[in-house]
């Protein structure tokens, strides 16, 4: 692979683990990125990133959850002199990332409250010697007076490459999780002006944006945004039921692997944590109201695999770094599109699919509302207002959920993102045209001052004081609209701004504006087609492979050599190897070592480490998988799923459009390959017994001689039946 190339031919990096020393010859970036974190290719927009950062220039680093923001900082650290401080806001986040460096064979390490006064001595100590890359710590300990001489003696010792500062959002008051002990950062620029300091985050609109620039005073800094997109990831809106707790059993009932679910109170959350406990489920609760002891306990618990569920309030997981989370519940509204995009993108950040679900009633929002009302400052109020109306939007939206939450970024996607409820379940979609520029004509000629309330209000005739104080009652446009219900312009005003046909400011106030786009659509020149309403779409029956069968099989089996491994080395499974590279493996089936290097995610440290192991996992299991019969092919297994939901031959023939014959020979293929057939529901006992008997007086080569032997009382039918399973046990 191509790349930039360092100090001529070669670069020399010594990095040393807690165990080992170990020298790597580095010829270029992918060189590098296979050596440290085993994977042949960058991934989007990674390497240039990487190679700025090499130039030693100010970055902001937009990317989503899952994207790779780590390896944009890790990487550059590796191939500079001196050691690069990461500013991290959670122990957490340090403790995971650390680990997952050290087990590549990567000197890393963090320093924080945790630790004793001999441990962060001899952390120090390691430093200095030049046996750290990259070190994390808490803005506060940074910007200590008592840490500023160490930091002089690292930089005159051994050189500090560069800051990076992750989870940059918590710098600016207008994004969803700001942290005043982040404003303080700038400092670093004064102390250290010749630094380079790179800014990462996986959520910023534009102005949170432009305020970590500004807080961190960052220098002309070369600004990448990744797609904001996590095609990975279904989103969906369930209306939340009456009963509320049996709609989320049967939810979580449906998932396989980790999850958190989000509630809006502490109270709700053990009460949640505690029924699905005694209804058989793994789960433990996060919440601030618990001691520092047993949420560090929660969380650790739940990140090494031992329980499958956390039920949190939004305090819990910010920088969590479990890659495997399979799905993201949550039991009340969000607060806003933000946090929700941050909360749900801690689902599937090892890039294999994942679920996210809102349980969502109206009688929910009053909640919310009181919580707003708590908000000293009126402006914030404001602001937290429209941002819970823009939450509302999104889950009684009926476009793709996936155009809503990217357009709040201001990213535009086109299409059917085929991976959400809207787009999997499409409601009706009729043309609405004429009320598009019904409404957009309101919208000017109340002179782009108002809200949609308002526009709706004058569309619909309200003899309301505000209406007639403006002088709207008088429009030509009062009125016009009486024919459509409050909710059907809603539908139609939010379909607008989520289509990008309209726009809204962001100040908190909820003024629509009209656009490039909304003018196409008053003179005629765009027409405007919404979906309108909830249609039930049958589930077609899937076909089950086989091949995916023995997969899984196989993963499951990797997955508990993983959750030993890690035991033993107290550290997160995922620290040892993602799901995507067990998912690799279970399907390339590397039976070498040489074969197992070829793997993505296996650097040459783990293959020392670990290579044997796994690959005399996946030798057992391909031993044990060995059998006399192929699988059943896709067809069969469609037949195998009729059968098992308790219909006939006849029945499934039908179903399936085959004639019964076909359906019969399905059936004595699936019995012989040892599928879960019963054969005294298709052939009665007391025909069986004659059936065998003929069987052990002229064999099974012929079904002809079978029937001879029998007679004509006896048909082709039940006779292979038996056969099959004949063959079956004496195989």
């Amino acid at each position: 692979m191509g790349g930039i190339k360092y100090q001529g031919e070669i670069k020399m990096i010594e990095s040393k683990a807690p165990t080992a020393s170990i020298m790597y010859q580095l010829q270029s970036l992918g060189d590098a990125l296979k050596q440290f974190f085993g994977y042949t290719t960058f991934r989007p927009g990674q390497q240039q990133i990487v190679e700025e950062a090499l130039q030693n220039r100010d970055l902001l680093i937009i990317m989503p959850t899952g994207g790779g923001k780590s390896l944009c900082f890790q990487l550059p650290a590796l191939l500079k002199p001196g050691l690069t401080v990461v500013v991290s806001p959670l122990i957490a986040l340090m403790q995971d990332q650390v680990d997952a460096l050290v087990d590549n064979g990567i000197g890393a390490t963090f320093l924080n409250s945790t630790l004793s006064w001999d441990a962060v001595r001899s952390r120090e100590m390691a430093i200095l010697n030049g046996k750290i890359k990259l070190l994390y710590v808490a803005p506060e300990r940074l910007l200590a007076e008592r840490f500023a001489p160490f930091l002089e003696q690292v930089r005159s010792q051994v050189g500090i490459s560069a800051f990076a500062v992750d989870e940059a959002h918590c710098v600016s008051a207008w994004g969803h999780d700001f942290r005043p002990e982040y404003r303080q950062i700038k400092q670093l620029r004064q102390r250290y002006p010749d630094i380079p300091i790179l800014a990462l985050t996986a959520t910023a609109t534009k102005r949170v944006q432009q305020d970590i620039v500004q807080q961190l005073t960052l220098r002309q800094p070369s600004i990448h945004i990744a797609s904001f997109n996590r095609p990975n990831l279904y989103y969906e809106i369930q209306p939340k039921q009456r009963q509320s707790y049996n709609q989320l059993f049967k939810k979580v009932q449906s998932h396989k692997g980790s999850g958190i679910i989000y509630c809006l109170s502490r109270r709700s959350v053990d009460e949640v944590a505690f029924r699905l406990q005694k209804d058989g489920i793994s789960a433990l609760p996060y919440h601030a109201g618990m001691s520092d002891i047993d949420r560090s306990s929660n969380q650790n618990r739940f990140i090494r695999d031992d329980v499958q569920v956390i039920v949190a309030t939004i305090a819990f997981g910010m920088g969590i770094n479990k890659l495997d989370v399979r799905f993201v519940i949550h039991y009340d509204l969000p607060r806003n599109l933000e946090g929700y995009y941050q909360e749900s993108g801690r689902a599937g950040r090892d890039g294999e699919p994942a679920y996210c679900t809102i349980f969502y009633r109206p009688g929910d929002v009053p909640r919310l509302d009181y919580l707003i009302d708590q908000k000293p400052d009126p402006r914030e109020q404001r602001v937290a207002r429209q941002q819970l109306q823009q939450i509302r939007d999104y889950a009684e939206g009926t476009d793709c959920r996936r155009t809503i939450l990217l357009r709040y970024f201001g990213e535009r996607f086109k299409g059917n993102c085929d991976n959400c409820d809207n787009c999997c379940h499409p409601k009706p979609v009729e043309d609405w045209t004429i009320e598009a520029q019904k409404f957009l004509s309101c919208v000017a000629r109340c002179r782009e001052r108002f809200g949609m309330t308002h526009i709706i209000d004058v569309l619909r005739g309200s003899r309301k004081k505000k209406v007639e104080q403006n002088g709207h009652h008088l429009l030509s446009t009062y009125g016009i609209g009486r024919d459509k219900s409050i909710d059907a312009w809603k539908m139609l005003a939010r379909s607008l701004l989520h289509q990008g046909l309209m726009d809204e400011t962001t100040d908190g106030y909820r003024v629509l504006k009209l656009n490039k786009r909304s003018w196409e659509v008053l003179r005629k020149q765009r027409s405007v087609h919404i979906a309108i309403t909830q249609t039930p779409v049958a589930k077609a029956l899937s076909d089950v492979s086989p091949r995916t069968a023995e997969i899984e099989l196989l993963f499951e089996r990797l997955r508990k050599l993983r959750k030993q491994i890690a035991d033993i080395q107290s550290v997160p499974p995922y620290v040892i190897f993602a799901d995507s590279s067990l998912k690799l493996m279970a399907r390339m089936k590397p039976k070498t070592l040489e074969e197992f290097a070829q793997i993505s995610g296996v650097t040459a440290h783990k293959l020392t480490q670990y290579g044997e192991r796994f690959v005399s996992e996946v030798r057992e299991f391909c031993q044990g998988q060995k059998l006399p019969v192929p699988l059943p092919s896709n067809s069969q297994m469609v037949t195998l799923q009729l059968y098992q939901q308790g219909l006939s031959i006849e029945e499934i023939a039908e179903k399936r459009g085959y004639a019964p014959s076909t359906i019969l020979t399905h059936l004595s293929e699936l019995i012989e390959q040892n599928q879960p057939i019963d054969l005294n529901r298709l052939v009665a006992a007391e025909r069986q017994k004659p059936i065998l008997q003929a069987i052990q007086n002229v064999g099974t080569n012929s079904l002809r001689i079978l029937r001879e032997e029998l007679g004509e009382d006896y048909s082709y039918g039940e006779i292979r039946l038996v056969r099959s399973w004949w063959i079956r046990e004496k195989s």
